[in-house]
């Protein structure tokens, strides 16, 4: 190894001022490694009951600097060229756009499998959980930022208390929508109560903590208006989308069927319109998976819906979305957490996160109605953080919000708590005990949540 990583260092050298060609070469390189250790890792989980989107989140940590980078630190260093200040053109130049290609174009078809009718029907369990949820969490989390900010280096200098507070309480209150969603169906949930209300109230925490984001991201601007501009213009959106472009489709869908197929035409367009809601969202301060996904709300249900999800889902789900846990990890260095007063930190982060939302999310549960079982289940779903966590702690990490050290702590905790989600579910509350809810009328809706890969 040393032989071969020596003679590759001139070239190493070169990666840190690579032209378009060297960039190229770099990336189909780094796609064969990741998609490959992703399945092996993604085969050594489904021994365990985990989906493989929980092997993806730890393959992402395990290729960057907290296990390959300390085993093969030149090797890994070559084949991941890395300028943390962001002075040179290295992988993140190509990894991160297409890391949010795959995400939008997966929150694109959670959209289009997002049952509108289950969620109206337990609106009133859905809200409840939600709410308590988040504000349990977030109180924990405030309370955890204050404690960090005063005693450690965790948070930058030129982080405000208040950002640190709102920050880490918006961090430890998420749960993953597009995450939980994958479990729901790997565990054969959709359509029951359990997975109804779960993925409902998912939704609902992910709004909420996007508007929280926008807050934090507008105060550390010092422009509150950006927070306005950013709440305004996401309200607008999905007033725009749903009540204009979605009865448009509607109308314009027969024209992109033939022979009871989607055309090419159409699925163009369908894509197109998934990154127009994409860009105006990430335009407007959100994120582009907010758009995405209410664009895909607004796609027609039946064959265009259904053609959609087939034709793109398999280049989302098994190509570009990988790509994303692996920039998450290649900017996770779990060896910055160097002392025991800093493990013993990010066992109360994940302590707080854990407790709090897990216990809120079943009282809540249970005060709608909802039987113990199933109340237990649902609060042990919402506790499933990974997507979404890493997205949040991703652009506070870019912004300059966390430290590196912290967002190590996040990763951890967003890595485990959707690790343990499947296990202590079967465990806990076990198989054959959701109730179904009744399928709607109509043919088109039939259709649920997305396939885990």
């Amino acid at each position: 190894m040393s032989i071969f990583v020596t003679n590759l260092q001139p070239y190493r050298q070169r990666t840190f001022d690579m032209n378009n060609l060297h960039l190229a070469v770099q990336f189909f390189l780094q796609i064969a490694v990741i998609l490959l250790a992703c399945r092996v890792v993604g085969a050594i989980a489904a021994r365990f009951g985990q989906p493989q989107v929980v092997a993806e989140m730890i393959t992402g940590v395990m290729l960057g600097p907290s296990l390959f980078g300390e085993l093969a630190p030149d090797f890994q260093k070559w084949l991941f060229p890395w300028d943390a200040k962001q002075m040179t053109r290295d992988t993140s130049c190509y990894l991160f756009p297409a890391s949010q290609l795959g995400l939008a174009l997966y929150m694109f078809i959670v959209g289009m499998e997002f049952r509108v009718d289950i969620v109206r029907k337990r609106f009133k369990s859905s809200v409840a959980v939600s709410v308590a949820g988040m504000v349990t969490p977030f109180l924990l989390g405030a309370g955890l930022a204050w404690v960090l900010f005063h005693h450690t280096e965790l948070f930058p200098k030129k982080t405000s208390i208040t950002e640190a507070m709102l920050f880490l309480g918006a961090s430890m209150c998420i749960t993953a929508f597009p995450m939980l969603a994958r479990i729901i169906h790997f565990k054969g949930l959709a359509g029951t109560t359990m997975g109804t209300v779960a993925i409902g109230a998912g939704a609902i925490d992910d709004a909420m903590a996007w508007i929280l984001l926008a807050i934090v991201l507008a105060s550390f601007d010092g422009d509150a208006s950006h927070a306005i501009y950013n709440i305004g213009g996401a309200v607008g959106y999905v007033a725009f989308t749903l009540l204009l472009i979605k009865p448009l489709l509607a109308k314009a869908s027969g024209l992109m069927i033939q022979n009871g197929k989607l055309t090419e035409a159409g699925l163009v367009i369908g894509i197109a319109m998934m990154a127009l809601g994409a860009w105006f969202t990430d335009m407007i301060g959100l994120h582009a998976v907010f758009g995405a996904f209410i664009m895909g709300t607004a796609m027609p249900r039946g064959t265009m819906a259904k053609d959609l999800i087939a034709r793109i889902q398999p280049l989302a789900v098994a190509l570009l979305l990988p790509l994303f846990f692996t920039y998450s990890g290649l900017n996770t260095k779990i060896g910055l957490l160097n002392t025991w007063f800093l493990w013993g930190m990010c066992l109360a982060v994940f302590a707080a996160a854990v407790l709090g939302k897990w216990a809120a999310c079943t009282l809540a549960a249970r005060a709608t109605g909802i039987s113990g079982r199933e109340a237990m289940g649902i609060g042990i779903l919402m506790n499933a953080r990974g997507l979404m966590e890493l997205i949040i702690i991703n652009i506070g990490l870019q912004r300059g919000i966390i430290s590196e050290g912290l967002f190590a702590t996040l990763v951890i905790m967003a890595v485990v708590t959707t690790l343990m989600a499947s296990p202590i579910f079967d465990r806990l509350v076990g198989k054959g005990t959701a109730q179904m809810e009744p399928e709607p009328g109509a043919e088109e809706e039939k259709d649920s949540l997305p396939v885990a890969m």
